[in-house]
């Protein structure tokens, strides 16, 4: 990756492309990511810009997630080039990574000039990089706009309010978003509904991702089994929060809990005297971070997802695996209404019975997934912004 002091180009020397019989200026796009979701979303979108004649697109990793293992691995291995440039903001506060990443972001865009200033979700790297790009008068685009848990107390419901209100373009992965845009007073000639990046990735990639012999190298090709994933910080920072949740997970002895574990998520664990608790249990796997295709078959093959991460909400719910959410509230109530997934909190007897009560279920319900697009919400994404 280039260092945050390397130079780049100016927007006035892209050059231009003859297309159709016209001179078209190639338009200037920087995409901002800093996270694992941030860059599965942007799977999709860098592949389309990349085949498109009219645009020129430049990733800038904010260095948020900065552990090689819970970032990088993602460019291994959807064969992506390296981002042109790395802000190394590392770890922090809200506030002060929020600050860093706006401070380090300001050069590169006033360097760069883009047309579009493209922020997919909802971390802290997506509301600086718009906040930033909105003060230096550049046009933001936020893709999965929209997307509302009206949960105040949750770092990311603020960062998406924000967002949706600065920007010129907002993506709607569903109808939901869309609407809750117009709720918000938002003009609707800014809002596209485009179906979910993650879906078109999930769709792309279903095939590559069930040839993962990950289930076989767990001992698990036989077995019941439950995928957990807990890394939200009002799980993680309480010991009383994160020991319900464990407590949950050791009441229910009749399944076998796999568990990836979040560095971060581990040393609390290990400071509030919990994981050693987990890993001793006969009937629970804990393992480092995994890769997409392992995680995704995973989740294939479970008998329930419980987490309190929004896309595996999502990828549960395409995979037709039930799921419990480990929050009081989420964002995508698409996946509430139709009966694929199950709100408890951390509320140890409404976890317990909600785990049990849908391994007693037939498994694989029909869901439909053409509530998140096509599969193509990337190439409309792209699509729009050569025109605008």
């Amino acid at each position: 990756m280039v260092d945050a002091e390397t130079e780049v180009p100016r927007k006035t020397d892209l050059p231009t492309r003859k297309i159709g019989g016209s001179v078209v200026r190639i338009k200037n796009l920087a995409l901002v990511i800093g996270t694992r979701p941030q860059i599965l979303k942007s799977v999709p979108i860098i592949h389309a810009a990349s085949r498109s004649k009219r645009i020129r697109l430049s990733v800038i990793h904010t260095g948020q997630h900065y552990d090689y293992e819970m970032s990088r691995v993602f460019f291994s291995e959807f064969n992506l080039p390296k981002p042109s440039f790395n802000l190394r903001v590392g770890p922090g506060t809200h506030v002060k990574q929020i600050a860093d990443i706006m401070c380090r972001l300001e050069r590169h865009l006033h360097e760069m000039r883009p047309d579009w200033v493209l922020v997919p979700g909802d971390t802290n790297s997506a509301l600086a990089a718009g906040l930033a790009a909105s003060k230096l008068g550049f046009a933001v685009a936020h893709i999965e706009a929209g997307a509302r848990s009206y949960d105040m107390s949750m770092p990311e419901e603020v960062n998406r309010r924000l967002l949706d209100h600065l920007s010129g373009l907002l993506f709607a992965p569903t109808a939901t978003c869309a609407k809750n845009l117009v709720l918000e007073g938002i003009p609707r000639s800014r809002t596209i509904r485009s179906g979910d990046t993650m879906f078109d990735l999930f769709q792309k990639y279903r095939h590559k991702m069930l040839s993962s012999d990950i289930v076989e190298r767990q001992g698990l090709a036989n077995s019941r089994y439950v995928f957990v994933t807990v890394h939200r910080q009002s799980n993680i920072e309480t010991r009383k929060a994160l020991a319900d949740i464990a407590r949950a997970i050791l009441d229910v002895k009749e399944v076998m809990f796999v568990m990836p574990v979040h560095p971060h998520t581990r040393a609390r664990m290990e400071e509030f005297g919990i994981y050693r608790k987990l890993s001793s249990a006969n009937n629970i796997k804990l393992t480092g971070p995994l890769g997409y295709f392992e995680t995704i078959r995973l989740i294939t093959s479970a008998r329930l997802v419980m987490t309190d991460s929004g896309g595996l909400q999502k990828e549960a719910f395409w995979a037709g695996t039930p799921c419990v959410t480990l929050r009081d509230t989420t964002e995508w109530t698409e996946t509430i209404e139709c009966g694929a997934n199950t709100l408890t909190g951390v509320d140890g007897n409404r976890m317990v019975a909600a785990i049990r009560r849908s391994l007693s279920c037939q498994p694989r319900i029909g869901w439909k997934s053409s509530l998140f697009g096509n599969g193509q919400a990337a190439r409309k994404i792209i699509a729009t912004l050569e025109k605008r």
